[in-house]
């Protein structure tokens, strides 16, 4: 497939996208988390990118704002493909502690961790199958998910200049 006919989309914290081989999915996150969802034969696959792991009230409408509900806008997608979900490749990305805290204090409001167990608990509930994490840290991240090859490309924003290539610089996740 020609470079130039590949669509690029950039994620927004309460966003999720599910698409096609044609598609390079990034976002940027801190204590946010992003699952991503890729089936390695449909070559089709998604990321959702959610701020916290559940709403403190009650809504009819699904939010990609909380890890929950993203999930299962995920899912609509990915079930859609007439596939089972043990089929698509899991990765869990994200909930890095960005504010600072005192060495040895632990907020009682810790958002990073909070949404890294919904990310791990819903991986476990749905049996999905998980293939990488890079969960935690203190340092930002940035995410890039070719649903071509199911490649996730993973920046730490302190990891240097961030005009260079991202294959210059970057880690590639399993």
């Amino acid at each position: 497939m020609p470079s130039d006919s590949r669509k690029e989309i950039f994620l927004h914290p309460g966003e999720w996208k599910f698409a096609g081989q044609e598609y390079i999915i990034s976002t940027l996150l801190g204590s946010c988390v992003s699952i991503v969802m890729w089936h390695p034969q449909l070559l089709q696959g998604g990321m959702c990118h959610y701020l916290l792991a559940r709403r403190s009230d009650s809504s009819d409408t699904l939010s990609g704002r909380y890890g929950d509900e993203a999930m299962l806008l995920l899912l609509r997608s990915a079930l859609a493909c007439g596939r089972p979900l043990k089929e698509f490749q899991v990765k869990l990305l994200g909930g890095a502690t960005v504010l600072s805290h005192r060495e040895g204090e632990r907020s009682s409001n810790d958002v990073a961790a909070r949404n890294v167990e919904m990310a791990r608990q819903l991986a476990r509930q749905l049996g999905l199958n998980v293939q990488a994490e890079d969960l935690g840290g203190t340092s930002p991240r940035m995410v890039v998910f070719d649903v071509q090859s199911g490649d996730v490309w993973v920046r730490l924003s302190q990891d240097g200049d961030t005009h260079d290539s991202l294959s210059a610089k970057t880690r590639k996740k399993a």
